[in-house]
């Protein structure tokens, strides 16, 4: 996702305190969706409607649903360009097919790192949300804490957890694109949130415990009312995700007014 021009949004102008995610919304146990998709594939508009859906409608009982569409890029050779598309959401895929006998494929849905599927299988998606939400997990604090900076804490994780890292991804929603060729020549392709910019935060200490504050970089393309600021610790070797947090960035600029 590299670009030119990126700047730092003076709307995140947030008091400390305010604007901060520490439960999941209502109670609910918060879920990520990994969905690895590509505008060339004519198989991942399905998945991509289903995630888009399945986030809105928040309809698993007790679960926070937070979708991270990642497009690769090794449709492009193929007929058309996915403009969203990026060559370390290809590597994530890969690292994830290390541990996955299936290996790499598109839709292919990763439910907090531990369960893969045909990303269409909307049943599957449900069920398979349902029961990651059983796992014990670790407590993910994000807060807005000055202008264009996210404040993270991670703590309290699962037991016997093993080296892990925090990853921080940028999701904006209400993407969409009129396909020019490809398998998809000709259609209108609505995304479930999509996946703006990836990077690796840091690892979690010995002591099970995270702070750091990251500058968000924000780029003046991107809409603010769209995005989301989502946090994962994930552990290194099983790739499990063991936390996950996330804040609406429109969330913090209204809480600075």
């Amino acid at each position: 996702m590299a670009r030119s021009l990126v700047i730092l949004l003076p709307v995140l102008i947030v008091a400390a305190g305010l604007a901060e995610s520490n439960t999941p919304a209502a109670g609910r146990v918060p879920v990520v969706v990994e969905l690895f998709t590509s505008e060339g594939c004519s198989s991942c508009p399905a998945a991509d409607a289903a995630l888009r859906e399945l986030e809105t409608a928040q309809s698993v009982t007790g679960v926070e649903v937070i979708a991270l569409g990642q497009h690769v890029d090794y449709w492009n050779r193929l007929g058309w360009k996915d403009p969203f598309s990026a060559p370390q959401f290809t590597e994530r895929q890969r690292w994830y097919a290390q541990g996955f006998k299936t290996g790499s494929y598109t839709p292919q849905a990763v439910v907090n790192g531990r369960y893969e599927f045909v990303g269409n299988q909307r049943s599957t998606l449900a069920e398979t949300v349902a029961k990651a939400a059983q796992v014990p997990r670790a407590t993910v604090t994000l807060a807005a804490s000055a202008p264009g900076m996210l404040r993270v804490s991670v703590g309290q994780l699962p037991a016997g957890t093993p080296a892990a890292r925090v990853e921080l991804a940028l999701t904006e929603t209400g993407l969409s694109s009129q396909v020019g060729r490809g398998e998809n020549s000709g259609r209108l392709l609505r995304h479930a949130a999509v996946v703006r910019a990836w990077r690796t935060l840091g690892s979690v200490g010995a002591d099970g415990t995270f702070t750091a504050t990251a500058p968000l970089n924000l780029d003046a393309a991107w809409k603010t009312a769209n995005l989301r600021a989502v946090v994962l610790v994930q552990e290194t070797g099983s790739h499990h995700v063991v936390g996950v947090a996330s804040l609406p960035l429109a969330a913090a600029t209204s809480a600075a007014n």
